[in-house]
Order: C-alpha cells, then structure tokens, then sequence
C-alpha cells in the first residue's frame, strides 16, 4: 500500500468509552460498523452485504450523475381533512426534524446520460405512508415525465396508506396507477424498485405495475404483516414468503440487484426501454 493511500475503515469491538453515534451493528451478522464505514459501502454490510435503510437524499445521489438531480414539486405538505388529533403537529415535527416536505422526493435526472422522472420514498417520514402529498406529487412526476418523453423510475419503502387521511389516502392508489397508464400509452418506460420494506397500498398500487419490477436483497414486500396473515388464513406461512428472493421465485418481480449495482441496471434498462 502507497504511503499516500487510505484506507479503509475497519470494524472492530466496541469499547465501552466510544463515543455514541459513531458505531452501529449489522442486524443479519451481529458486526460492529462504522457509520464512515457505512456509508463509504451504501449503507451496505461489508461482511455479509445486509442493506441497511437509507434516506431519498442518500439514494438520489447515488443513483444521479453528478449534478443532474433537479427537485420538482416541494413545498407541498398534509393537510388534516379529517381533523384527526395531532396530525398536524406530528407531520410539521417531522418536516423539521427530516428536512423533507413529506415522504417522497421526485425530481428529473440523468443515470448514465438517460433521462428520467424519479420519485424516492423515505420511510423517516411517518414509516413511507402513502397521504395525498405523496400520491400527488407522485402523479405530478409522471405527468412531466409524458410531457417531457422522459422514463419514470419510482423507489418504495413504506408501511401502506397513511390512515390518517382515510379515503383521500386510499384514492391515491388509483391516481398514481392511472397516471402511470397514461405513461404506457405514450410508450415510455416505468422502473419499480422495492426496498425496505414496501407493504400495504403502496404494494397494491404503483409499485407491482412496473414495466420492470426490481427489488434489493432480502427487502420485505408484502400487503399485511406475516402475524395478520397467518392469522386471517389459519395456515402455516412458507419460510420467508415476504422476501424479495420469495416474490422472484413466484414472479412478482423481474430480478433481485444489490444497492452497489442499481445505478448501472437502471441505465441500462433506460437505455433499452426509452424510444429512440
């Protein structure tokens, strides 16, 4: 190694005079990591390549080329429609501590020099659920996506409909769906990712009707929890039947790709997909 070279940091065991903050451990292999560490490797174990949560902000820079992300539609936030107590002072706690308007970013970009509309799903913000800002500024992304001939990429993790909003929530379902129809009809390109974990009416809606379903390792996709399930049906669950290797096996989604490699896949698919 170059006198001049840096290396990378090393986990290691945790002293009890560590400072707090600065370590975390891997929830699949137990090892000690450092948030350096971390985020050199994309929030991705280095010893068993566990995916960590990571934040809209995190995600769009790694997936942008440099300096092409621009934000569209900020400054929408919840109202409370159906005067539900606290809402909204928890959903204004919650935009100061995040820094975000509501639980998703949507912005154009470039990946690998092609265009696209993306939309990113934070799950800080109120688990990911899905009220009417989220359903809106989602249905506004694709719009400028048919306007502009770009191709559309959305990334989900979140709990479902947000309940607090009752049927407005729900509405968004069909909206942000017949939006993305109108985009198949002008022949352009929609790339679902799942993270996680996507659940409820976000998996009922706009995340399973992608042109291509992508998923990262090990995410959960599902509509209720495994207990609720098991539950409702009285039968025994197969192991892991809410995994993404799961949902590949019985064709939910097109293929599993790690967080170091999405970049690269989703040029790709752009390239392939996008009218020439």
């Amino acid at each position: 190694m170059g006198i001049f070279s840096k290396p990378r940091l090393r986990s290691i065991d945790r002293r009890e005079d560590m400072p707090e903050g600065l370590w975390g451990k891997c929830p699949e292999c137990g090892a000690l990591i450092h948030v350096l560490e971390l985020k050199q490797n994309q929030q991705v174990c280095p010893h068993c390549s566990h995916h960590f949560l990571m934040d809209s902000r995190e995600r769009i820079h790694m997936l942008a080329d440099t300096d092409s992300f621009e934000e569209t539609e900020m400054g929408l936030i919840s109202a409370n429609p159906l005067g539900f107590a606290g809402y909204a002072e928890k959903t204004a706690a919650l935009r100061e501590k995040t820094g975000l308007d509501d639980a998703v970013v949507c912005g154009r970009l470039t990946i690998n020099k092609q265009r696209a509309m993306i939309a990113v799903m934070d799950f800080k913000f109120f688990a990911g659920s899905m009220g009417s800002v989220v359903g809106e500024k989602i249905t506004r992304a694709i719009e400028m996506a048919i306007a502009e001939k770009r191709g559309v990429i959305i990334v989900s993790a979140s709990s479902g409909a947000r309940m607090q909003e009752g049927m407005l929530s729900l509405m968004q379902m069909a909206k942000t769906c017949g939006a993305l129809a109108r985009l198949s009809e002008a022949k352009l390109p929609y790339v679902s990712v799942f993270t996680h974990p996507t659940t409820g009416g976000v998996t009922a809606s706009f995340a399973t009707i992608g042109d291509i379903n992508l998923a990262e390792p090990k995410c959960m996709i599902g509509f209720a929890g495994p207990r609720v399930v098991k539950e409702t049906t009285h039968q025994n669950l197969p192991p892991g039947f809410q995994t993404a290797e799961f949902m590949l096996e019985h064709g939910l989604i097109d293929a599993i790709v790690p967080r170091t490699k999405l970049r690269d896949k989703l040029g790709s698919l752009l390239s392939y997909m996008m009218p020439q």
